[in-house]
């Protein structure tokens, strides 16, 4: 009966496109509940969701986000079980003489009261921090020149990777996925020839769903010369014509993200920078320095692909500098208006 359950379940799951990696990894933890509990379905008791969340909470050291998507997969499967136009609680009466019932309710599980539940401490680099980062990392290329050092064409690479991930404002992953057809032409700004905008084509997935697609305008022409430079002058040199990524390995694949964290963490360690920097901090300053820079909120919106502007308000992170100015713009009319020594009033 349990395993007709799954297979019930993994059916319903196919019907709406969920994604198979999705489905399995769900159908594995609802095995891992069966196990803590030792019961069946049928028997299973909001009971037994308080003990199983209580050791999420206690033993493991799950994040929160974690836990909440574990009890999410319990609920999606019991909702399942009860909905009676797929019958299990009438067969499972009068098979077992007891029936599935809704053991998730809001006292027993996390409820997603914010927008934002990451590590508080992330924050954009500042921007001196953000060029001593990218000055660092062009001098590494310049000293595996100088002292002929082998890495000269990988360290030349993730200079402009990291350029790239701050120029366009994107995740870590998103920009190591990237290939050479997703560089592309924008009309409205020629003068980027066909370096204007680039095809984000693994943005960031809901949970089932298929990776999001998005066009990422090129705003910042200095970032622009340094993706043109490497794709014409420095990518070549790997000896890889006909490999699809952009960014390529010296032994003829394609970077993958940890090598990128690996990179970046081996630059931030040299230069003494916070730890709570990482590759999306990169991200982070684009929204940021954006935003400074008197750039519409929208279109800071779409470029980074958020659906909503409270995402895109988590990353803005401004400096005091930036804020004093907005506070002078706010109330310089008050002041202006309100009367001088000697012209009367208070």
């Amino acid at each position: 009966m349990f395993e007709a359950m799954l297979r019930g379940w993994r059916a319903q799951q196919l019907a709406r496109g969920l994604k198979t990696k999705t489905i399995d990894d769900r159908m594995g933890q609802i095995r891992r509940f069966l196990g803590f509990t030792n019961e069946y379905p049928w028997r299973w008791t909001p009971g037994h969701m308080d003990e199983w969340s209580a050791t999420l909470t206690s033993e493991r050291n799950l994040a929160p986000a974690t836990i909440r998507n574990y009890q999410g997969d319990v609920r999606l499967f019991t909702e399942f079980l009860i909905d009676p136009r797929y019958g299990w609680v009438a067969a499972c009466q009068e098979s077992f003489g007891a029936f599935p019932v809704a053991i998730c309710h809001q006292w027993n599980t996390i409820a997603h009261l914010n927008d934002y539940e990451g590590n508080p401490e992330a924050r954009p680099f500042t921007r001196e921090e953000l060029q001593r980062f990218l000055d660092y990392a062009d001098d590494q290329v310049e000293r595996a020149v100088r002292f002929k050092r082998k890495g000269a064409l990988a360290a030349y690479r993730d200079a402009t990777l990291f350029k790239v991930i701050y120029g366009w404002g994107l995740r870590r992953g998103e920009c190591a996925r990237l290939d050479l057809v997703d560089l592309g032409r924008n009309p409205k700004a020629p003068q980027f020839g066909r370096y204007g905008m680039l095809n984000v084509r693994y943005g960031k997935a809901k949970k089932g769903q298929p990776p999001r697609r998005r066009n990422v305008l090129s705003v910042m022409d200095w970032a622009v010369e340094a993706v043109i430079d490497y794709v014409e002058n420095i990518r070549p040199r790997f000896g890889m014509p006909d490999h699809p990524a952009l960014w390529v390995t010296e032994r003829g694949g394609r970077i993958k993200a940890a090598e990128i964290n690996a990179r970046f963490v081996a630059y931030r360690t040299a230069l003494r920078l916070p730890e709570e920097l990482t590759p999306h901090s990169l991200r982070h300053s684009y929204v940021t320095h954006l935003t400074e820079d008197g750039v519409d909120r929208m279109f800071i919106q779409r470029q980074v692909g958020h659906e909503c502007d409270s995402s895109t308000a988590i990353y803005t992170h401004v400096s005091d500098d930036f804020m004093n100015t907005m506070l002078l713009k706010a109330i310089g009319p008050l002041l202006e208006a309100e009367p001088r020594a000697g012209e009367g009033g208070r």
